[in-house]
């Protein structure tokens, strides 16, 4: 008998259950929050937070957003990385989940710090993976920050882009009243879809 490629399935929706077992009230362990940041984790404190919106416009109720970002140095924890000139802050891994279906409007938000530079003529970015029903794959992309115009407009990932298209992957800063927060909402199709990466 030969052996034939196992068909393919969607990724959702059962994941967010089981990779964010606290945030659904599950009394089960996980290896990432969404609260990525201690006391002593260097680095300016930001919040990132939006939605995910699906072809029709519709808000998604039960996706995962993961963040995998540099630290405040732009290095990252990471044995690959073994940059010595560039500090590790043992206090932050850059990794972090959350799940859109515990809050009334079905937001995410991350607790984290705004990222150094990881390289020479690079902007600060913040990666990110999108788990949400009906996708056979994770998709990928990038949040940029506003505040970095310069940075942004040398980058060579963004100058790949579109021009018209490079607004999705820029998250906007806000001053509020619990701190800086960057509002960065991802639409998975549509006139204002976001830019995904083919990594």
């Amino acid at each position: 008998m030969s052996m034939k490629q196992t068909p393919s399935q969607t990724v959702g929706p059962y994941f967010a259950y089981g990779l964010t077992a606290q945030q659904y009230h599950y009394n089960h362990t996980q290896v990432a929050d969404a609260v990525m940041v201690t006391d002593t984790t260097e680095g300016e404190r930001i919040r990132i937070k939006g939605r995910v919106f699906d072809g029709q416009g519709q808000v998604v109720n039960d996706a995962m957003i993961e963040l995998w970002q540099a630290n405040a140095a732009g290095r990252f924890n990471h044995p690959n990385d073994g940059r010595l000139d560039r500090k590790l802050d043992p206090a932050f891994s850059g990794f972090g989940r959350c799940g859109t279906g515990m809050t009334a409007d079905h937001h995410f938000a991350f607790e984290t710090i705004k990222p150094g530079s990881s390289e020479a003529g690079k902007a600060p970015y913040i990666s990110v993976i999108v788990f949400m029903r009906g996708l056979p794959n994770h998709a990928y992309t990038r949040v940029y920050f506003s505040d970095e115009a310069a940075a942004n407009a040398s980058d060579s990932t963004l100058n790949k882009v579109e021009e018209n298209r490079r607004p999705t992957l820029i998250a906007q800063r806000h001053e509020t009243a619990t701190g800086i927060e960057y509002h960065f909402d991802i639409h998975m199709q549509g006139d204002q879809e976001t830019v995904f990466f083919n990594f």
